[in-house]
């Protein structure tokens, strides 16, 4: 006899993704706002969390934050999260 698998709520699902999308309008609200430095680092965390809550969730949790393997997904995140925050901090007006 199998054991009936626990369904989650849909909303829950995509909870990971949601948390990242909304730093992401942070920082698109911060750029809009001319704040452009602020909003690109805001943008740069938003990876750098997806990094971590990948590195957290089981991939079933993840939902869509989880495209590759953790391992791949992980550096990718972090290394573009990086990138945009060193690219950022560095540009002189």
């Amino acid at each position: 006899m199998t054991t009936p698998q626990r369904r989650r709520h849909p909303v829950l699902a995509h909870l990971p993704f949601g948390l990242v999308m909304g730093v992401v309008a942070l920082g698109l609200v911060r750029i809009i706002m001319y704040h452009w430095r602020e909003g690109t680092v805001l943008m740069g965390g938003a990876l750098i969390l997806a990094a971590g809550l990948r590195v957290l969730l089981s991939d079933e949790q993840a939902g869509l934050i989880a495209i590759r393997s953790r391992a791949v997904d992980v550096l990718t995140y972090t290394g573009f999260g990086v990138c945009m925050m060193a690219v950022a901090l560095t540009i002189e007006n």
